[in-house]
């Protein structure tokens, strides 16, 4: 990547909705580049994808090398760096990266998904990285044969239990809730395998150890306490998009959302947004539908630099 280079647009983010654009601005003939610290985003972590019409039964690590090959097959790059701001500068936008480099644009797609949601218990802080993971495809394999416990209950939270079940020993799943959100897919899963137990209606108030995670403190009694002793706990609580150069660019926002119209640009021209950061899809945030506003938002794009 070469630094101060005027490109037609920067896609900020290497999710599905970045890739996605890539590739449909690549073939409207849009020259792009990716700028995105982690290849797939988010989905690079998830054990099991199935649910993509034609990429079945799929690890998120295949699932983003194949995508970021069919970028690449274009002679798109993907800079694997970190953004730290934006700004517009007359007609064009200003993107600094890693050690205050440069390159600028014509348009901006803004594809950063989503933060992982922190739980906010005692003992968090101190044990993260000691017993305590936001990723269970990341951190699992430390956990072999260890009891550990994930709270949550949404898809990813199941996903996660499925996956640690093939490691480890025990798995409690824990959800405040009387019902898992999950898709009735992984509770089957869940349902059948005699590793995971499912505590309802119970929250995590504390996490304790030294060095390390030895126990969770629980605001319900199970089995006759109010602990339970783990050597790992995963963290499931959801996540924030992650807007933080929506509101640099002062654009438009809905509860949170960045705001965008039908071909998925935003209150700022110039600027568009696709994926988990907007409130576009019926807030439906998928691999699909973050991909499908990214297409989107490449063909308003091309329109757009051909009228400018």
């Amino acid at each position: 990547m070469d630094q101060n280079k005027r490109y037609p647009l920067v896609i900020i983010g290497a999710g599905p909705a970045g890739l996605a654009a890539s590739i449909y601005a690549s073939r409207f003939g849009v020259e792009n580049i990716i700028l995105g610290a982690l290849l797939g985003g988010q989905i690079s972590e998830t054990h099991h994808i199935d649910n993509y019409p034609g990429m079945e039964d799929m690890t998120g690590f295949e699932f983003s090398q194949k995508w970021g090959n069919h970028v690449k097959k274009y002679g798109t790059e993907i800079a694997p760096v970190m953004v730290y701001s934006i700004k517009k500068e007359g007609e064009e936008f200003e993107i600094a990266y890693d050690q205050k480099k440069v390159v600028k644009a014509k348009a901006i797609l803004l594809a950063t998904g989503t933060k992982r949601r922190k739980l906010g218990i005692i003992g968090e802080e101190k044990l993260s990285g000691k017993g305590i993971s936001y990723c269970a495809t990341c951190d699992g394999f430390f956990y072999k044969n260890k009891t550990v416990a994930v709270i949550g209950g949404s898809d990813s939270a199941a996903g996660a239990a499925a996956y640690l079940a093939e490691i480890s020993e025990k798995v409690y799943l824990i959800y405040r809730g009387e019902k898992l959100r999950a898709e009735q897919h992984w509770i089957n899963l869940i349902e059948k395998n005699p590793k995971i137990e499912v505590v309802y209606k119970t929250n995590v108030t504390e996490a304790v150890g030294e060095n390390k995670l030895e126990k969770i403190k629980l605001d319900n009694l199970y089995d006759g306490k109010d602990e339970i002793a783990v050597g790992g706990l995963f963290i499931e609580a959801g996540s924030d998009p992650n807007v933080d150069f929506a509101e640099q660019l002062n654009v438009d926002m809905e509860d949170g959302y960045i705001k965008i119209n039908s071909d998925c640009s935003t209150s700022l021209p110039g600027v568009w947004a696709a994926g988990d950061i907007t409130n576009g899809s019926d807030k439906f945030r998928q691999v699909i539908t973050a991909a499908s506003e990214g297409a989107i938002a490449a063909r308003s794009i091309s329109k757009y630099l051909k009228a400018n």
